[in-house]
Order: structure tokens, then sequence, then C-alpha cells
């Protein structure tokens, strides 16, 4: 199938997502590494405080399994909070591929230092490795078809910034980034306003994007009278998404449209080949499996210097 022109309207749906991201939001990756640390850490690491204080340490991080590398200023921020002297060396990029066995950066310094930061350092690399490569895996199924993979709000709680950045490192887009910077009207929105229509005409002079959600071509059919930027085909068939497809081209709408609801990797092909715009997918920020990372540390001992 050839690949799509653009969508007409905006391709992400956020006006704050790229300054909010990109690379990634200093204080929200300082937010993250003081709540994990806190939890973690508390009033001291007991176990390291049998090191003796002034031995180093070195440690490689190596891959276990193939990924896409990402959390790397979350990494960076543990040691950074914990002892600015540890050195870090990444070894791969930020949002690069990486195989199984691959060393993926090293650090050294303090013994101590180092090894309190293992664990909140590994769980933000291997939480976010974990969402940017589910990410790229349906990106790549997409491939060539001309629609756009985005993600939900369905995030875990206090990381709802560094999965949506995961997200574009995995090569996909951001939905709304929370309540406040877009407009997705649904049924009881439009229940509550009267109508589609009601419900599109008051969210015209929001300023931002404004989407509906239809659940069937009759709603579809007057939401394409509206003035909506974007349209949520929500639990469409394959058949019915063709037949949406064709009604928007047939109307006057500028609308995207937006397919959702319990899209797979195994679906979401046929999905993108009925020519919509968009798919969200949940699962993207969801449905993760840590990605297996592993830390091999050596030690510099102090000379003996007994005779």
């Amino acid at each position: 199938m050839p690949a799509r022109p653009l969508p007409k309207r905006p391709r992400i749906a956020s006006t704050i997502t790229e300054q909010s991201l990109s690379p990634a939001n200093e204080d929200s990756v300082a937010a993250n590494v003081r709540a994990a640390l806190a939890e973690d850490v508390g009033a001291g690491d007991k176990t390291a405080a049998l090191v003796p204080a002034s031995q180093s340490a070195s440690a490689t991080v190596r891959l276990r399994e193939p990924a896409v590398i990402c959390g790397q200023p979350w990494f960076n921020s543990v040691y950074r909070h914990l002892d600015e002297q540890v050195s870090i060396d990444w070894l791969v990029t930020e949002g690069g591929n990486a195989e199984a066995n691959d060393s993926i950066c090293r650090v050294h310094g303090n013994a101590r230092s180092v090894l309190t930061g293992e664990r909140a350092a590994l769980n933000f690399l291997q939480t976010l490795s974990a969402t940017a490569t589910l990410t790229r895996r349906y990106v790549d199924a997409v491939a060539d078809t001309g629609t756009i993979i985005l993600d939900t709000r369905k995030t875990i709680p206090g990381l709802r910034l560094a999965q949506k950045y995961a997200v574009r490192r995995g090569g996909a887009e951001n939905h709304r980034l929370g309540l406040f910077d877009a407009v997705l009207i649904k049924e009881n929105h439009i229940a509550a306003a009267g109508s589609i229509a009601n419900a599109v005409r008051a969210a015209d002079s929001s300023g931002v994007l404004v989407e509906i959600e239809v659940e069937n071509l009759v709603q579809l059919r007057e939401a394409l009278t509206t003035s909506t930027d974007r349209i949520l085909l929500d639990n469409f068939s394959l058949g019915e998404l063709r037949h949406a497809v064709e009604m928007r081209e047939e109307s006057s709408s500028r609308a995207g449209l937006e397919a959702s609801g319990g899209v797979t990797l195994d679906t979401v092909r046929d999905i993108a080949e009925t020519g919509v715009d968009y798919i969200s997918v949940g699962a993207l920020t969801k449905d993760l499996r840590a990605i297996d990372f592993s830390m091999r540390f050596s030690f510099d001992h102090e000379p003996d210097n007994e005779s």
C-alpha cells in the first residue's frame, strides 16, 4: 500500500510536549530521582556502610536481551544526587539499539556511592528502555503506512513525563500530556453537552487541540460536520475503520482519524492499512516487562602495608 500524505492536522496533541520532553525535563528528572532515592535509601544505605569509606569501585552495566536504550538522564541524575564525583561513560547512545551481552555504560567512583545508586539507577533504565523498546516494535510494525503511533495517559503514576519521553525515543509521538493541554470529548461529556456539535462548539475557544471520541459511524457522521481537530474511533472493526476513512474523504472535514481500543502488535499493521492517521496504544506505557540489565562490579582495594 503506498504511503499516504501526512495528516492535515497537528501531528501531536500537546503544545508543551516538545519543551517538556526534549531531551528530558531536568526538574521532572530530578523529582523522579529524589522520590526513588527517598524510598530506597532513606536515611542511609546500611549495607554500603560496611565498605571502607575510601574504597573505590568500577561497574559495567550490561544488557541481557536486545533493547532500545532509554533512561540515561535518570541514571545520571541518580549518581549526581548521591555523589557528583562518580563518573559515567555511556557506550550506547540514548535511543540507540543494543544487543544481548552488550556493555551499555561504565561507572566509576566511591564504592559506597556506586553500590547505593545501583538499584535506583537500573530501575529507571529497565523501565524506560522497556517503554522505548515496545514502542519501537509498534512503530516498525506500521512502517511505510503513513500512520503515526501515539501513546495514552495510561502511565505509571509519577513517571508520565519519563514514559512519554521514552515513547518518543522509541520513535512514536505523544498524545496529550494530561487533562490540561488538550480537549478529548468522550461519551459523558457529549451527554452533558447535549450533542457532539454542542460539545465541540464549547471547546472551540479552548486554544488547544480538540478531539472527540465516537463509538459508531452515526456519531462519526455528526463529528465530521464539526470543527474538531481529530476524531477518535473507539473499538471500530477493520471494516468500520475503512468506512470511516471513506466518510472523512467524502466530507469537507480536515479532522485526523485516530483508531484506539485493544490494539496489539498482531493487529496494528492491519489497522494502519485501513488508512487512519493515528493509532493510540495504551500498552506502550502500561503493559511493560522490564528490560533485563546487570551491573557487574570490581573493587580497587587499598594495598596491604603490613610487613
